[in-house]
């Protein structure tokens, strides 16, 4: 591991999020909110974009027609997102209710197209995936990639393309990873329960292979964390999504981000087999067509992650 560099401040704006983000996910966890894709009033709240991308969304009786019979009935879904992130990720306002993000947008267009409320629940990364198969939720968001593994017990709806990179401080001697060897010897910070985590953890025998010191994992369950880890000389290298990696080099000073090691498709989740997923891909596909899959992208700045159509569950990018 490099020597650690003198403690540095992370800027105001940043360090006010994600302090508040990891404050009130604490104690949000409890307290549903319903959304039926209304959003904050436009402008920005403390740094994070509120624009109303969403509220002008109507229904497409086509998809609509794709919806179970006992849904469209209903009208309802139970929707399990996480929360805790950063921009792009979801996170809350100010008020300590308003949960909004990238994800929340795309959730809440797509139930407008299909003539649904969405019953939102903050939940953990980690137990998202889980809870599907169980059926506590009908659906869940939470910037989720789309992996083999993943896919066998777990349906996606595709709406971004996204993609897995690596940031540093500035100080540091690396200038692009393209080999998990470059991090031998290295501490890396990630969030818990991604598949970062599980993508070092399964190249750790590069490093062995090779006779040198292997990296070493250190994983985090709030983003302010892992970024303290870095700027304070804990960690060398943070993995992480590129949308999120480029807001957060944006944020705080003397960082750098290292580029794109791999893209990776990022989906809505269901529980494998659910009638949902066709519907959800046509009113994905109505919202690239209407002109409002873009001007989420905007509002996020996310406009390389844009895909040209929906899919169900496709095979794991490999690049």
């Amino acid at each position: 591991m490099s020597t650690p560099p003198p403690s540095r401040r992370i800027p105001a704006a940043f360090a006010l999020i994600t302090a508040a983000t990891l404050a009130l996910t604490a104690c949000g966890s409890g307290d549903a909110t319903n959304t039926a894709g209304g959003a904050a009033p436009a402008g920005k709240s403390g740094g994070i974009p509120t624009a109303d991308v969403v509220s002008s969304v109507g229904k497409n009786e086509a998809a609509a027609r794709l919806l179970p019979p006992d849904v469209r009935e209903r009208g309802t879904l139970a929707v399990a997102s996480s929360v805790g992130g950063s921009p792009p990720g979801a996170l809350y306002l100010e008020d300590g209710r308003t949960i909004v993000g990238q994800d929340i947008d795309f959730a809440d267009a797509a139930a407008k197209v299909l003539g649904l409320k969405l019953k939102r629940e903050p939940a953990s990364f980690e137990a998202i995936l889980p809870a599907l198969g169980s059926g506590k939720y009908d659906l869940g968001t939470g910037n989720f990639g789309v992996t083999d593994e993943r896919r066998k017990s777990i349906d996606f709806v595709t709406y971004i393309n996204d993609g897995q990179g690596f940031a540093v401080r500035e100080d540091s001697g690396l200038k692009k990873v393209t080999d998990f060897r470059q991090l031998c010897g290295l501490d890396v910070a990630t969030g818990a329960g991604t598949t970062f985590e599980v993508t070092l953890e399964d190249n750790k025998h590069v490093c062995q292979e090779a006779g040198e010191k292997p990296y070493g994992v250190k994983t985090y369950a709030e983003p302010s964390a892992l970024w303290a880890a870095l700027q304070q000389g804990r960690a060398d290298v943070v993995m992480s999504t590129i949308n999120g990696l480029r807001y957060a080099v944006r944020q705080q000073e003397g960082l750098k981000l290292l580029g794109e090691y791999r893209r990776l498709d990022v989906g809505f989740a269901f529980k494998k087999g659910s009638e949902l997923a066709p519907a959800f891909r046509a009113a994905v596909n109505r919202l690239i067509k209407d002109g409002t899959y873009d001007r989420i992208l905007k509002k996020w700045g996310t406009q390389g992650s844009a895909i040209g159509k929906s899919r169900i569950s496709p095979p794991e990018i490999r690049s």
